[in-house]
């Protein structure tokens, strides 16, 4: 039933988020839309998420915890894609869960964020920290 309630209301959020609504701007939190690779499948999986902007450095969770298939994807494979205001951008994921060691983090800023939520996630709150990065990651094709 939950994986159905939030599968309806992504569908109606998710477009309106990529178009650039409720994006984090002059206040620095909002919603973004995330793109993984589904870890079984290999496609494209979108979702709109709760995000704070640090500067370039995005920091998404969900409500749902460490159960979230985003996650399990974004710790699989870290090259996401992101939407922010409207516009597209590449990223690298770094997880953070009560049950993964802290990831290696190269962006200074993003670094800090990570110890700092290191001490959330272990109250069961998960977390992803997303870098840019400058190469586009390849686009599923059926």
């Amino acid at each position: 039933m939950e994986t159905l309630f939030f599968g309806a209301l992504n569908s109606i959020v998710e477009p309106a988020v990529r178009a650039g609504c409720g994006a984090p701007g002059v206040v620095p939190t909002g919603l973004v839309v995330l793109e993984t690779t589904g870890r079984k499948s290999g496609r494209a999986r979108r979702v709109p998420l709760l995000a704070a902007a640090f500067g370039d450095v995005i920091v998404v969770s969900t409500v749902r915890g460490g159960r979230s298939h985003w996650l399990a994807n974004a710790r699989q494979n870290g090259d996401v894609r992101y939407w922010l205001r409207g516009a597209p951008h590449e990223g690298r994921a770094h997880v953070i869960t009560a049950d993964d060691a802290m990831p290696r983090v190269e962006h200074p800023l993003a670094r800090s964020l990570a110890r700092k939520l290191g001490v959330a996630a272990v109250s069961g709150v998960s977390f992803a920290i997303i870098t840019p990065t400058d190469a586009p990651r390849p686009r599923y094709t059926p």
